[in-house]
This record gives structure tokens, C-alpha cells and sequence, in this order.
């Protein structure tokens, strides 16, 4: 059973949990790399066992440094997916290093591939924290009649243009065409917001 970590969280402003969140995965990115390469490989899983303890106080250092940070709004379940992982990575990591210590890789075996996952739910828990979360509608105020006005008057003028184009553009009056499509951009802008 994994246990929460004691906690003395304070107030995280955004930038400053933005800044800690990234300086940690610099750090992280490396642990997991080296223990997802060691996961990939039975035979240099049991030559390199001996930094397993080593990379076990990386997680935990860095499952420390998340429970001690308050999330933005909004970003707490994905907070806490994320530091669970992080403890369960650092868990099943002992869990590894301990087997090999005592059975070799046939011991080690059957928990190869529930680490790997784990170590793929820490880099899953951060993406989804990196996820840009969608900001919530602010009400647009209704439009003034005097908009409304323009807006309509805008359309008509484009939809009349536009037959008369279409008209010139079907006799070969490309004078006409052009004429028109002036007016039409020039009345456009003109009567823009």
C-alpha cells in the first residue's frame, strides 16, 4: 500500500508551479529515460541493477518536490494522477531491485512490463498537465441595433456586388467587373465595426 507523502504545501503562484513543474521534468526526463532503457532490457537489467537505488531516489525526490506544490485551478486531479504516479514508479522501482537482489531476472520477470507502465503513466500525468485547458466562455454583450444595422447593410452590399459580377463577369463587361468588385471591398471596409 502506498502511503501519501507528508505535505507542507504553501500557496503555488502559476508561474512559479510552471517554473518548478519544468525544472523537474529536465531532471525526471533522464531518470525515466535511463529506467525505461533498463525495463526494455532483461540482460542489462541484471548488469546494471545496482542503479536502480540510485534512480528509486530520483522518483522519490521528485514525488517530494510535486506534493509540496499547490496545482492551478483546474489542474489539481491531474496534480495528484501525476504524484501517484510518481510514488508508484518509485514503489514497483523497489520492488524491481529487490526481486533482482534476490531471484535474478526470473524473478524480476513478471514485473517488467507493470513497470513499464507505470513509468508511462508518469510521462502520461505530465502531458495531460501540460495540456492547455480550454478557459471557460465569457458572455459576449449583445449587439447595439446600430451594429445590427451595419452588419446587415454590410451583407446586402456584398450579396448585391456579387450578382452584379456575376451579371458583368456573364456579358464580358470587365470593366463593369471590376468597377463593382471595387465598390463592394471599398463598401465593406467602409462599413466594418
Amino acid at each position: 500500500m502506498i502511503e501519501p507523502p507528508v505535505r507542507q504545501t504553501l500557496s503555488t503562484p502559476p508561474r512559479v508551479y510552471a517554473a518548478a513543474m519544468g525544472g523537474l521534468w529536465i531532471d525526471l526526463e533522464l531518470t525515466l529515460a535511463r529506467l525505461d532503457a533498463l525495463a526494455a532490457d532483461a540482460d542489462r537489467l541484471v548488469e546494471d541493477r545496482s542503479c536502480l537505488p540510485g534512480l528509486q531516489y530520483e522518483l522519490h525526490r521528485a514525488a517530494e518536490l510535486v506534493s509540496g506544490l499547490t496545482p492551478p485551478p483546474g489542474a489539481a486531479v491531474v496534480h495528484e494522477e501525476f504524484a501517484q504516479a510518481l510514488a508508484e514508479a518509485r514503489e514497483l522501482t523497489a520492488e524491481m531491485s529487490e526481486a533482482l537482489a534476490c531471484g535474478g531476472s526470473e524473478a524480476a520477470a513478471p514485473l517488467v512490463w507493470e513497470w513499464r507502465g507505470v513509468l508511462f503513466r508518469v510521462r502520461f500525468a505530465r502531458r495531460r498537465l501540460e495540456r492547455p485547458r480550454q478557459q471557460p466562455a465569457v458572455p459576449r454583450a449583445e449587439a447595439s441595433n446600430g451594429t445590427t444595422g451595419q452588419h446587415i447593410l454590410a451583407a446586402a452590399a456584398i450579396a448585391v456586388g456579387s450578382a452584379l459580377v456575376l451579371l458583368a463577369a456573364l456579358l464580358g463587361l470587365w470593366l463593369l467587373v471590376a468597377l463593382t468588385l471595387t465598390g463592394t471591398i471599398a463598401g465593406s471596409v467602409l462599413l466594418r465595426p
